[in-house]
């Protein structure tokens, strides 16, 4: 009969713990004891059934611990799977991360090269188009007095394609920017104190765009090493996005965080935000919504997180806004 109350004490000290288990055992014996009077058993000396109670109880006790040990190296083995797991299926994402990030370098690579050599075979005739229209702007402003309507009709003409032409110019030098990324000057820079420096200069410009700024910087991050330019480069782009992102006026947020051995800069706004498939090619080069980008601010970001062995990430959602965060490794030294 002893046996059968092992059910309801191991039942009791792997459901419950090994308290409860203790307080089942000695319940138990209780029971054992009063079952072993009501059926009368006789010993030879009187003390015997107290010493066989003990005992049972000793019994008890052990197969109790021994079971809550068990419990515990069983629930410390699901755990360290689970760490294990979690940690491989990390490290699996890092890979596939890493993995995008050469494939992406690779591909902006050659993006650049071609990109240098079509600005150079295209900047030089620009440059002359650009001298014969001033040219014959000149020579309609002689004539101007022969013909009265005329004139005034061409130099508009011309205004055009000079608009045109600047922009070409712009695009250009926005290729020539992302295939001739300078090399990193890699210095100690006091992140938090140098973007508030930058951003005390754009005032203005937040001022003329009805934005209101709010920054929220970490006073733990300590001094990181990074190019301080090319980093700023980045987050006035990002910057520039948010302020086209709010044509109506809005919120623009810029903060620093650390975490997990990365410095965190973050731009936030409050803009139209993106769906899920701009977001998906929000970092491809030649991509964008404006209509008269060249598809490349956002590439060049990445770039210059790359250059820093960091990454760039974007969330957003339709109507709440677009968050951009720049990771860089704050034990990197370049």
């Amino acid at each position: 009969m002893a046996a059968f109350y092992l059910v309801p004490i191991c039942w009791a000290g792997w459901k419950a713990g090994p308290r409860v288990g203790v307080l089942m055992a000695f319940l138990s014996i209780v029971a054992w004891f009063i079952g072993d009077l009501e059926l009368g058993a006789v010993y030879k000396h009187p003390l015997t059934p107290y010493w066989n109670g003990l005992m049972l109880f000793v019994l008890y006790l052990v197969i109790v611990f021994l079971l809550s040990a068990f419990q515990k190296a069983h629930y410390h083995l699901e755990e360290t799977v689970q760490l294990r797991t979690s940690a491989l299926q990390a490290e699996i994402a890092e890979r596939e991360r890493l993995e995008k990030a050469k494939v992406q370098a690779e591909r902006l690579a050659t993006v650049g090269t071609m990109a240098a050599q079509v600005a150079h075979e295209v900047r030089n005739p620009l440059g002359s188009i650009t001298l014969n229209l001033d040219l014959l702007q000149k020579e309609i402003n002689k004539a101007n007095g022969s013909t009265a309507g005329e004139p005034g009709e061409v130099s508009d003409l011309l205004s055009d394609i000079r608009e045109e032409i600047q922009r070409i110019k712009r695009v250009i030098e926005d290729y020539l920017k992302f295939a001739r990324l300078p090399k990193l000057q890699i210095r100690p820079l006091a992140l938090n104190e140098f973007l508030q420096g930058k951003l005390d200069f754009l005032a203005g410009e937040f001022e003329k765009a009805n934005v209101k700024l709010r920054t929220s910087f970490d006073p733990e991050l300590n001094t990181i090493n990074a190019d301080g330019e090319q980093l700023w480069q980045a987050a006035l782009n990002l910057i520039r996005n948010s302020l086209e992102a709010m044509p109506a006026g809005g919120e623009l947020t810029i903060g620093t965080w650390h975490q997990n051995g990365h410095a965190q800069l973050r731009v936030s706004d409050k803009g139209g935000g993106m769906n899920e498939d701009e977001l998906r090619h929000v970092f491809t080069p030649f991509f964008t919504k404006k209509a008269g980008g060249t598809g490349l601010g956002l590439t060049l970001v990445q770039q210059i997180a790359i250059e820093h062995r960091g990454h760039v990430e974007c969330e957003s959602q339709i109507g709440k806004g677009t968050t951009f965060t720049i990771y860089l490794p704050l034990t990197e030294r370049l």
